[in-house]
């Protein structure tokens, strides 16, 4: 993708309701699909197979020679699209599995930091990884290979891979998936006009046509989500658009979110003073619906009416957070912004009120549209170290405390409210290189 554009996910919808024949030929496919997926899953997401995944052309043609398209009747525009959307999942996996490989290590007190170099080295060079998990003869270029023989010395190289299969072996897993809800289709299998889409089948020469709610046209890989409930489509595609800057964008800002008002810049400014209201509002329904399934779950209730309301409250929230973030660039022109790295949700708590409203924190869609609309306006965005950040004095230094909402500094005597403090502190380390890279 160019520098200068950024991608974007769009949404087209059928204009008409699909027919049941025409949404069945669709379900075939997505049913192929997902055939296809779950061999790949069974065949290639295992260790014997990590040195054939990248870059995937041995999957590939292993694939064609094992005749399952041919089988299936399954048109090649679908058949190898699903062969690597699968092994992108694999390839997925496997960095889960080295993540949490990697965490172990760093958890392990009986390793020494001389063998806990060696592993974290071998996880990171995948011949040296695939060589070990698969106990063959390591090829490495000849620089990489003298890295090795120094991180390799004084350490015992046999206990080091025993252990680290052991650990792959207990958490690596290989994929599955029941879901039957879409698929992919490249250009080659769908054409757009007459104010709609016409969509290949498994049936040579045979396509059907979906009339479209807007008259927009697009070249690029597509998916095709089915929704045959409600006898309608969901067209996703990917598309570039080129990135806006603006001379006047010079500011650099701290921010910290929250969970009762969104956002306190280091500014003084707040956006997003609302947010805790739909939070609340949100968290209590959520809560108070749950409860009420519960109770009646043998009278086996339909849930139609809650999935459709918790899409429009959720729609509801989405749509001000959007809002505010808008009006926090446009208002506070920041040419960097530096955030503090939210904390992972922690488990226990004062009450299952608190711990549901802390579920319910959007802090995840927050995080993921800003960093999209600062891509899109050329804005930096910048994590800083978070460890005591809430509590550290943005003017002196110093540790203080917080009561109430309050933050007071008992060195120098400097009284904020805590937000706007760690907002501050946001700033100041992220000006001092204080940051996550």
């Amino acid at each position: 993708m160019p520098s200068d554009k950024i991608c974007k996910t769009v949404r087209q919808f059928n204009k008409e309701p699909v027919s049941k024949e025409d949404m069945e030929k669709l379900q075939e496919i997505a049913v192929d699909y997902r055939k296809v997926k779950n061999y790949v899953y069974d065949h290639f997401g295992g260790i014997g197979s990590l040195s054939k995944i990248y870059p995937g052309y041995t999957v590939q043609n292993e694939m064609t020679a094992a005749n399952l398209r041919k089988a299936l009747g399954l048109p090649s525009v679908y058949f190898y699209l699903a062969v690597f959307d699968a092994l992108a999942d694999i390839k997925s996996q496997w960095i889960r599995t080295k993540a949490k490989v990697l965490q172990l290590i760093g958890e392990n007190q009986n390793l020494t930091p001389e063998e806990k170099h060696y592993l974290r080295f071998v996880l990171k060079v995948n011949n040296a990884f695939t060589a070990i998990l698969n106990q063959e003869a390591m090829k490495l270029p000849q620089d990489i290979r003298r890295k090795y023989e120094e991180v390799s010395a004084g350490v015992s190289v046999e206990h080091l891979h025993r252990y680290l299969c052991r650990q792959v072996r207990k958490y690596h897993v290989k994929q599955h998936t029941d879901m039957a809800a879409g698929f992919s289709l490249t250009e080659r299998a769908y054409r757009y006009n007459d104010h709609g889409i016409y969509i290949s089948t498994k049936q040579n020469r045979k396509r059907i046509f979906v009339p479209l709610t807007d008259n927009n046209q697009y070249k690029s890989q597509i998916y095709l989500k089915l929704y045959p409930d409600k006898a309608s489509i969901e067209i996703m595609v990917p598309v570039y658009r080129a990135i806006r800057s603006y001379e006047e964008y010079t500011n650099e800002i701290g921010i910290s979110m929250g969970m009762f008002t969104m956002a306190t810049v280091s500014s003084g400014n707040c956006y997003g003073e609302g947010f805790g209201d739909y939070q609340a509002k949100y968290g209590e329904w959520i809560r108070s619906q749950t409860a009420s399934y519960n109770s009646n779950r043998e009278a086996n209730p339909g849930r139609k009416k809650y999935s459709a309301k918790k899409k429009r409250m959720e729609e509801q929230l989405h749509a001000y957070i959007n809002q505010e973030l808008n009006r926090l660039l446009k208002c506070e022109k920041p040419k960097t912004i530096y955030m503090i790295k939210l904390p992972k949700p922690q488990k226990g708590g004062k009450s299952h009120k608190i711990n549901n409203q802390i579920a319910m924190w959007q802090r995840g869609y927050i995080r993921s549209r800003l960093i999209q609309k600062c891509k899109e306006q050329s804005i930096e965005l910048v994590e800083v170290l978070g460890k005591d950040i809430s509590r550290e004095c943005s003017q002196c230094g110093k540790m203080g405390s917080q009561k109430d909402g309050l933050f007071v500094c008992g060195d120098c005597g400097y009284q904020a409210d805590k937000k706007l403090n760690a907002a501050k502190n946001a700033l100041k380390r992220g000006i001092e290189g204080k940051i996550i890279r």
